[in-house]
Protein backbone atom coordinates (compact mmCIF):
# COMPACT_ATOMS: atom_id res chain seq x y z
CA UNK A 1 0.00 0.00 0.00
CA UNK A 2 1.01 3.72 -0.58
CA UNK A 3 1.79 4.36 3.34
CA UNK A 4 4.52 6.29 2.01
CA UNK A 5 2.44 8.93 3.63
CA UNK A 6 5.65 10.10 5.74
CA UNK A 7 7.27 10.51 2.21
CA UNK A 8 4.51 11.82 -0.42
CA UNK A 9 2.51 14.65 -0.32
CA UNK A 10 -1.01 14.97 -0.01
CA UNK A 11 -2.65 17.93 -1.49
CA UNK A 12 -5.16 20.48 -0.56
CA UNK A 13 -8.15 18.42 -2.48
CA UNK A 14 -6.39 15.38 -1.13
CA UNK A 15 -5.54 14.19 -4.23
CA UNK A 16 -2.15 12.04 -3.99
CA UNK A 17 0.67 13.20 -5.80
CA UNK A 18 1.30 12.65 -9.56
CA UNK A 19 4.85 11.11 -9.81
CA UNK A 20 7.50 12.74 -12.37
CA UNK A 21 7.39 9.90 -14.87
CA UNK A 22 5.38 12.15 -17.63
CA UNK A 23 8.46 14.34 -17.62
CA UNK A 24 11.46 12.34 -16.06
CA UNK A 25 13.85 10.68 -18.29
CA UNK A 26 13.22 7.53 -20.11
CA UNK A 27 16.53 6.20 -19.16
CA UNK A 28 18.85 7.42 -15.66
CA UNK A 29 22.19 7.45 -15.77
CA UNK A 30 24.55 5.80 -14.08
CA UNK A 31 25.41 6.98 -10.74
CA UNK A 32 28.53 9.16 -10.35
CA UNK A 33 31.57 8.24 -8.49
CA UNK A 34 31.11 10.51 -5.59
CA UNK A 35 27.19 9.15 -5.29
CA UNK A 36 28.86 5.73 -5.06
CA UNK A 37 31.05 6.45 -2.27
CA UNK A 38 28.36 8.42 -0.25
CA UNK A 39 26.19 5.76 -0.70
CA UNK A 40 29.05 3.17 0.32
CA UNK A 41 29.94 5.26 3.48
CA UNK A 42 25.99 5.11 4.52
CA UNK A 43 25.68 1.21 3.20
CA UNK A 44 28.98 0.90 5.82
CA UNK A 45 27.82 2.78 8.92
CA UNK A 46 24.85 0.84 9.03
CA UNK A 47 26.40 -2.74 8.61
CA UNK A 48 27.70 -1.59 12.33
CA UNK A 49 24.30 -0.45 13.64
CA UNK A 50 22.05 -3.19 11.84
CA UNK A 51 24.64 -5.99 13.10
CA UNK A 52 24.43 -4.44 16.68
CA UNK A 53 20.36 -4.95 16.61
CA UNK A 54 20.92 -8.66 15.71
CA UNK A 55 20.93 -8.76 11.98
CA UNK A 56 23.17 -11.59 10.86
CA UNK A 57 26.46 -10.33 8.71
CA UNK A 58 25.87 -12.90 5.92
CA UNK A 59 22.10 -11.76 5.77
CA UNK A 60 22.91 -8.38 5.08
CA UNK A 61 25.83 -8.59 2.80
CA UNK A 62 23.61 -10.95 0.67
CA UNK A 63 20.97 -8.18 1.00
CA UNK A 64 23.26 -5.66 -0.57
CA UNK A 65 25.36 -7.38 -3.03
CA UNK A 66 25.22 -5.66 -6.14
CA UNK A 67 23.03 -3.02 -4.86
CA UNK A 68 24.33 0.91 -5.20
CA UNK A 69 23.15 4.48 -5.59
CA UNK A 70 20.03 4.45 -7.57
CA UNK A 71 19.56 7.52 -9.86
CA UNK A 72 16.05 6.72 -10.76
CA UNK A 73 15.21 6.72 -7.05
CA UNK A 74 17.13 10.15 -6.03
CA UNK A 75 15.23 11.73 -9.18
CA UNK A 76 12.22 10.61 -8.28
CA UNK A 77 12.61 11.71 -5.05
CA UNK A 78 14.09 15.22 -5.82
CA UNK A 79 11.34 15.52 -7.94
CA UNK A 80 7.79 15.49 -5.74
CA UNK A 81 6.86 19.00 -7.07
CA UNK A 82 3.32 20.14 -6.09
CA UNK A 83 1.00 19.68 -8.63
CA UNK A 84 -2.74 20.90 -8.33
CA UNK A 85 -5.07 18.53 -10.50
CA UNK A 86 -7.94 18.55 -11.01
CA UNK A 87 -10.05 15.78 -9.14
CA UNK A 88 -11.86 14.46 -12.70
CA UNK A 89 -8.80 14.05 -14.01
CA UNK A 90 -7.25 12.08 -11.08
CA UNK A 91 -10.60 10.23 -11.94
CA UNK A 92 -10.23 9.94 -15.32
CA UNK A 93 -7.17 7.96 -14.78
CA UNK A 94 -7.97 5.74 -11.81
CA UNK A 95 -11.63 4.58 -12.63
CA UNK A 96 -10.92 4.61 -16.39
CA UNK A 97 -13.68 2.56 -18.80
CA UNK A 98 -10.14 0.36 -18.99
CA UNK A 99 -9.39 -0.15 -15.72
CA UNK A 100 -13.28 -1.16 -15.00
CA UNK A 101 -13.25 -3.75 -17.92
CA UNK A 102 -10.20 -5.23 -16.97
CA UNK A 103 -11.59 -5.24 -13.19
CA UNK A 104 -14.62 -7.20 -13.89
CA UNK A 105 -12.26 -9.32 -16.17
CA UNK A 106 -9.85 -10.23 -13.36
CA UNK A 107 -12.72 -10.37 -11.02
CA UNK A 108 -14.15 -13.24 -13.02
CA UNK A 109 -11.18 -15.10 -13.70
CA UNK A 110 -9.77 -15.01 -9.86
CA UNK A 111 -13.64 -15.58 -8.28
CA UNK A 112 -11.80 -18.77 -6.49
CA UNK A 113 -9.52 -16.45 -4.38
CA UNK A 114 -12.06 -13.66 -3.83
CA UNK A 115 -14.65 -16.27 -2.11
CA UNK A 116 -11.49 -17.79 -0.33
CA UNK A 117 -10.67 -14.01 0.88
CA UNK A 118 -14.61 -13.26 1.68
CA UNK A 119 -15.08 -16.24 3.64
CA UNK A 120 -11.86 -15.14 6.06
CA UNK A 121 -12.02 -11.38 5.82
CA UNK A 122 -15.10 -9.15 6.71
CA UNK A 123 -14.10 -6.91 2.93
CA UNK A 124 -16.25 -7.50 0.22
CA UNK A 125 -14.27 -8.66 -3.03
CA UNK A 126 -14.91 -5.84 -5.26
CA UNK A 127 -12.97 -3.54 -3.21
CA UNK A 128 -9.95 -5.71 -2.91
CA UNK A 129 -10.06 -5.52 -6.23
CA UNK A 130 -10.44 -1.87 -6.56
CA UNK A 131 -7.66 -1.83 -4.26
CA UNK A 132 -5.21 -3.93 -6.49
CA UNK A 133 -6.75 -1.70 -9.40
CA UNK A 134 -5.45 1.73 -7.89
CA UNK A 135 -2.30 0.23 -6.51
CA UNK A 136 -0.79 -1.64 -9.17
CA UNK A 137 -3.28 -1.77 -12.38
CA UNK A 138 -3.96 -5.21 -11.37
CA UNK A 139 -0.42 -6.18 -11.06
CA UNK A 140 0.95 -4.59 -14.44
CA UNK A 141 3.20 -2.24 -12.58
CA UNK A 142 4.44 -3.67 -9.40
CA UNK A 143 7.72 -1.58 -9.35
CA UNK A 144 11.41 -3.48 -10.36
CA UNK A 145 13.71 -1.67 -8.04
CA UNK A 146 15.07 -3.59 -5.79
CA UNK A 147 13.82 -2.32 -2.33
CA UNK A 148 17.23 -2.04 -0.19
CA UNK A 149 18.54 -0.35 -3.29
CA UNK A 150 15.77 2.21 -3.26
CA UNK A 151 15.71 2.51 0.18
CA UNK A 152 19.60 3.15 1.07
CA UNK A 153 19.33 5.11 -1.86
CA UNK A 154 16.65 7.33 0.10
CA UNK A 155 19.03 6.90 3.10
CA UNK A 156 22.18 8.15 1.74
CA UNK A 157 20.14 11.12 0.30
CA UNK A 158 19.65 11.96 3.94
CA UNK A 159 16.25 13.83 4.53
CA UNK A 160 14.46 10.69 5.56
CA UNK A 161 17.39 8.51 6.98
CA UNK A 162 15.78 7.52 10.09
CA UNK A 163 12.51 6.11 8.05
CA UNK A 164 14.52 4.09 5.52
CA UNK A 165 16.58 2.89 7.61
CA UNK A 166 13.67 1.43 9.88
CA UNK A 167 11.93 -0.18 6.96
CA UNK A 168 15.63 -1.81 6.11
CA UNK A 169 15.50 -3.54 9.37
CA UNK A 170 12.01 -4.72 8.37
CA UNK A 171 13.52 -5.70 4.90
CA UNK A 172 15.96 -8.17 6.89
CA UNK A 173 13.15 -9.76 9.03
CA UNK A 174 11.12 -10.66 5.74
CA UNK A 175 14.35 -11.88 3.91
CA UNK A 176 15.30 -14.04 7.29
CA UNK A 177 11.48 -15.59 7.19
CA UNK A 178 12.15 -16.62 4.00
CA UNK A 179 9.22 -15.13 2.42
CA UNK A 180 11.10 -14.11 -0.85
CA UNK A 181 14.63 -14.09 -1.95
CA UNK A 182 16.83 -11.11 -2.29
CA UNK A 183 16.71 -10.94 -5.69
CA UNK A 184 12.84 -10.87 -5.73
CA UNK A 185 12.69 -8.34 -3.46
CA UNK A 186 11.57 -5.72 -5.75
CA UNK A 187 9.46 -2.40 -5.87
CA UNK A 188 8.30 1.03 -6.39
CA UNK A 189 10.84 3.99 -6.10
CA UNK A 190 9.82 4.23 -2.54
CA UNK A 191 10.25 0.78 -1.38
CA UNK A 192 6.29 0.08 -1.86
CA UNK A 193 6.09 -3.81 -2.87
CA UNK A 194 4.10 -6.07 -4.92
CA UNK A 195 0.66 -6.33 -6.34
CA UNK A 196 -0.69 -4.34 -3.49
CA UNK A 197 1.92 -2.36 -2.81
CA UNK A 198 2.98 -2.59 0.78
CA UNK A 199 5.83 -0.81 2.70
CA UNK A 200 8.07 -3.26 4.35
CA UNK A 201 6.48 -2.68 7.99
CA UNK A 202 2.90 -3.25 6.45
CA UNK A 203 3.95 -6.03 4.91
CA UNK A 204 5.22 -7.76 8.52
CA UNK A 205 2.13 -6.49 10.18
CA UNK A 206 -0.93 -7.60 7.24
CA UNK A 207 0.78 -10.00 5.14
CA UNK A 208 -1.07 -13.29 4.84
CA UNK A 209 -0.57 -16.63 3.35
CA UNK A 210 -3.93 -17.63 1.36
CA UNK A 211 -2.27 -19.57 -1.09
CA UNK A 212 -1.03 -22.06 1.64
CA UNK A 213 2.53 -22.36 0.27
CA UNK A 214 3.86 -21.71 3.55
CA UNK A 215 4.87 -18.25 2.17
CA UNK A 216 3.33 -14.66 2.26
CA UNK A 217 4.20 -13.82 -1.27
CA UNK A 218 2.89 -10.59 -2.40
CA UNK A 219 5.62 -10.21 -5.16
CA UNK A 220 4.66 -12.64 -7.68
CA UNK A 221 2.93 -13.45 -10.46
CA UNK A 222 0.01 -15.16 -8.15
CA UNK A 223 -1.76 -12.59 -6.80
CA UNK A 224 -4.16 -14.09 -3.54
CA UNK A 225 -1.22 -13.46 -1.01
CA UNK A 226 -1.80 -9.85 -1.97
CA UNK A 227 -5.44 -9.58 -2.11
CA UNK A 228 -5.27 -11.23 1.17
CA UNK A 229 -3.11 -9.27 2.22
CA UNK A 230 -4.68 -6.02 1.73
CA UNK A 231 -8.44 -7.63 2.64
CA UNK A 232 -6.41 -7.98 6.14
CA UNK A 233 -5.02 -4.71 5.92
CA UNK A 234 -8.84 -3.50 5.55
CA UNK A 235 -10.24 -5.40 8.32
CA UNK A 236 -7.85 -5.26 11.04
CA UNK A 237 -8.73 -1.43 10.31
CA UNK A 238 -12.54 -1.90 11.32
CA UNK A 239 -13.79 -2.41 7.43
CA UNK A 240 -17.25 -3.55 7.29
CA UNK A 241 -18.42 -5.98 4.68
CA UNK A 242 -21.50 -4.77 3.10
CA UNK A 243 -21.37 -0.85 4.09
CA UNK A 244 -20.73 1.44 1.14
CA UNK A 245 -17.58 3.29 1.49
CA UNK A 246 -18.76 6.23 -1.04
CA UNK A 247 -22.98 7.03 -2.92
CA UNK A 248 -23.44 9.51 -5.40
CA UNK A 249 -26.40 11.80 -4.03
CA UNK A 250 -29.09 14.29 -4.98
CA UNK A 251 -29.57 17.17 -3.69
CA UNK A 252 -32.90 19.44 -3.52
CA UNK A 253 -33.26 22.84 -4.74
CA UNK A 254 -31.58 25.05 -2.21
CA UNK A 255 -30.11 23.01 0.00
CA UNK A 256 -27.53 24.47 2.88
CA UNK A 257 -23.93 23.76 1.62
CA UNK A 258 -23.18 24.50 5.33
CA UNK A 259 -24.16 20.64 5.81
CA UNK A 260 -22.04 19.53 3.02
CA UNK A 261 -18.57 19.94 4.82
CA UNK A 262 -17.19 15.81 4.64
CA UNK A 263 -17.55 15.99 8.59
CA UNK A 264 -21.05 16.30 9.45
CA UNK A 265 -22.56 12.69 10.31
CA UNK A 266 -26.24 11.85 10.71
CA UNK A 267 -28.24 8.97 9.82
CA UNK A 268 -30.48 8.32 6.57
CA UNK A 269 -33.36 9.15 8.00
CA UNK A 270 -32.32 13.22 8.89
CA UNK A 271 -30.61 13.41 5.56
CA UNK A 272 -33.84 11.95 3.48
CA UNK A 273 -36.05 14.56 5.61
CA UNK A 274 -33.81 17.32 4.39
CA UNK A 275 -34.81 15.63 0.59
CA UNK A 276 -31.08 14.48 -0.26
CA UNK A 277 -31.27 11.34 -2.40
CA UNK A 278 -29.41 8.51 -3.81
CA UNK A 279 -28.45 8.84 -7.26
CA UNK A 280 -29.20 5.17 -8.14
CA UNK A 281 -31.18 2.63 -5.61
CA UNK A 282 -32.42 4.09 -2.25
CA UNK A 283 -30.25 5.50 0.78
CA UNK A 284 -27.45 3.31 2.92
CA UNK A 285 -29.49 3.04 6.45
CA UNK A 286 -27.00 0.96 7.99
CA UNK A 287 -24.39 3.79 9.40
CA UNK A 288 -24.36 7.53 9.81
CA UNK A 289 -22.76 9.35 7.05
CA UNK A 290 -20.96 12.91 5.95
CA UNK A 291 -21.98 14.35 2.19
CA UNK A 292 -19.62 15.95 0.29
CA UNK A 293 -18.69 17.73 -2.66
CA UNK A 294 -15.08 17.58 -3.98
CA UNK A 295 -15.97 19.94 -6.70
CA UNK A 296 -17.77 22.58 -4.82
CA UNK A 297 -21.29 22.52 -5.40
CA UNK A 298 -21.11 22.75 -9.77
CA UNK A 299 -19.67 19.32 -8.93
CA UNK A 300 -21.10 15.43 -8.02
CA UNK A 301 -22.09 15.17 -3.97
CA UNK A 302 -21.35 12.16 -2.63
CA UNK A 303 -22.51 10.33 0.97
CA UNK A 304 -19.49 9.00 2.52
CA UNK A 305 -19.83 6.20 5.11
CA UNK A 306 -17.27 5.38 7.85
CA UNK A 307 -15.57 2.23 5.30
CA UNK A 308 -14.33 5.66 3.29
CA UNK A 309 -12.20 6.57 6.80
CA UNK A 310 -10.63 2.97 6.42
CA UNK A 311 -9.29 3.27 2.90
CA UNK A 312 -7.74 6.07 4.21
CA UNK A 313 -5.67 4.32 6.26
CA UNK A 314 -4.00 2.41 3.15
CA UNK A 315 -3.77 5.76 1.75
CA UNK A 316 -4.59 8.94 3.72
CA UNK A 317 -5.93 11.33 0.87
CA UNK A 318 -9.93 11.94 -0.12
CA UNK A 319 -9.61 11.47 -3.82
CA UNK A 320 -8.00 7.97 -3.75
CA UNK A 321 -10.83 6.73 -0.77
CA UNK A 322 -13.29 8.27 -3.81
CA UNK A 323 -11.69 6.22 -6.35
CA UNK A 324 -11.48 3.30 -5.05
CA UNK A 325 -14.96 3.71 -3.81
CA UNK A 326 -16.15 4.27 -7.52
CA UNK A 327 -14.39 1.84 -8.79
CA UNK A 328 -15.43 -0.94 -6.45
CA UNK A 329 -19.00 -0.05 -7.33
CA UNK A 330 -18.32 -0.08 -10.83
CA UNK A 331 -16.19 -3.28 -10.97
CA UNK A 332 -19.64 -4.60 -8.99
CA UNK A 333 -21.65 -3.57 -12.02
CA UNK A 334 -22.81 -0.03 -11.06
CA UNK A 335 -23.28 2.69 -13.69
CA UNK A 336 -21.14 6.04 -13.91
CA UNK A 337 -21.74 9.12 -12.00
CA UNK A 338 -24.72 11.23 -13.09
CA UNK A 339 -23.92 14.74 -12.29
CA UNK A 340 -21.10 16.29 -14.38
CA UNK A 341 -17.56 17.47 -13.26
CA UNK A 342 -17.09 21.01 -13.62
CA UNK A 343 -14.68 20.55 -16.55
CA UNK A 344 -14.35 24.26 -16.96
CA UNK A 345 -12.77 25.38 -13.69
CA UNK A 346 -9.04 25.10 -12.70
CA UNK A 347 -7.46 24.20 -9.71
CA UNK A 348 -5.58 27.08 -7.95
CA UNK A 349 -2.13 27.27 -7.34
CA UNK A 350 -0.56 27.21 -4.28
CA UNK A 351 0.31 31.19 -4.36
CA UNK A 352 -3.18 31.16 -5.51
CA UNK A 353 -4.36 29.63 -2.37
CA UNK A 354 -1.91 31.77 -0.20
CA UNK A 355 -3.60 34.96 -1.77
CA UNK A 356 -7.46 33.84 -0.82
CA UNK A 357 -5.86 32.80 3.08
CA UNK A 358 -4.42 36.47 3.14
CA UNK A 359 -7.36 38.20 2.07
CA UNK A 360 -9.85 36.85 3.81
CA UNK A 361 -7.35 37.60 7.53
CA UNK A 362 -7.30 40.94 5.83
CA UNK A 363 -11.15 40.81 5.83
CA UNK A 364 -11.29 39.25 9.26
CA UNK A 365 -12.54 35.63 8.22
CA UNK A 366 -10.07 33.90 10.25
CA UNK A 367 -8.44 31.24 7.85
CA UNK A 368 -5.17 30.11 9.71
CA UNK A 369 -1.82 29.93 8.24
CA UNK A 370 -1.38 31.76 4.89
CA UNK A 371 0.59 28.51 3.82
CA UNK A 372 -1.45 27.62 0.68
CA UNK A 373 -3.23 24.62 1.96
CA UNK A 374 -7.01 23.95 1.77
CA UNK A 375 -7.35 22.99 5.38
CA UNK A 376 -11.62 23.16 7.24
CA UNK A 377 -10.52 26.83 8.87
CA UNK A 378 -9.68 28.05 5.17
CA UNK A 379 -12.87 26.41 3.97
CA UNK A 380 -14.80 27.77 6.59
CA UNK A 381 -13.46 31.12 5.82
CA UNK A 382 -14.43 31.24 2.58
CA UNK A 383 -18.18 29.65 3.67
CA UNK A 384 -18.21 32.67 5.71
CA UNK A 385 -17.08 35.37 2.96
CA UNK A 386 -19.53 33.14 0.24
CA UNK A 387 -22.44 33.34 3.12
CA UNK A 388 -21.89 37.59 3.77
CA UNK A 389 -21.83 38.19 -0.28
CA UNK A 390 -25.30 35.64 -1.03
CA UNK A 391 -23.32 33.10 -2.44
CA UNK A 392 -23.68 29.55 -2.37
CA UNK A 393 -21.35 28.77 0.45
CA UNK A 394 -19.75 25.70 -0.63
CA UNK A 395 -16.26 26.38 0.52
CA UNK A 396 -14.50 26.13 -2.77
CA UNK A 397 -11.18 27.89 -3.92
CA UNK A 398 -11.98 28.93 -7.72
CA UNK A 399 -10.86 31.66 -10.04
CA UNK A 400 -13.88 33.67 -9.36
CA UNK A 401 -13.41 33.76 -5.44
CA UNK A 402 -10.27 35.03 -5.92
CA UNK A 403 -11.31 38.04 -7.84
CA UNK A 404 -14.32 38.86 -6.30
CA UNK A 405 -11.62 38.91 -2.95
CA UNK A 406 -9.29 40.74 -4.95
CA UNK A 407 -12.19 43.73 -5.73
CA UNK A 408 -13.27 43.56 -1.81
CA UNK A 409 -9.42 43.85 -0.58
CA UNK A 410 -9.32 47.13 -3.03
Amino acid sequence: MRLILAILLTLSLGIPAISMAQSSPTEFPAATADQQARFAAWRDGFRTRALGNGVPAALFDSAFRGRGFNTEVAYRDANQAEFRRAIWDYLDRAVSDTRITNGRRLARRNARTLRAIESRFPVDSQVVMSIWGMESNYGAVRGDIPVVEALGTLATQGRRRSWAERELMNVFRILGNGDVAPRNLTGSWAGAMGHTQFMPSSYLAYARDLSGDGRRDVWGNNPADALASAANYLAENGFQRGAPIVHEVLLPAGFDFALVDGETRNSAGFWAGLGVRRAEGALYSGAPFALWAPAGGRGPVFAIYPNFQVIKRYNNADSYALAVGLLADRINGAGPLLAAWPRDERPLSGAEIVEIQTILARLGYAPGTADGLMGPNTRSAIRGFQSAKGLLSDGEPTVALLALLRQEAG
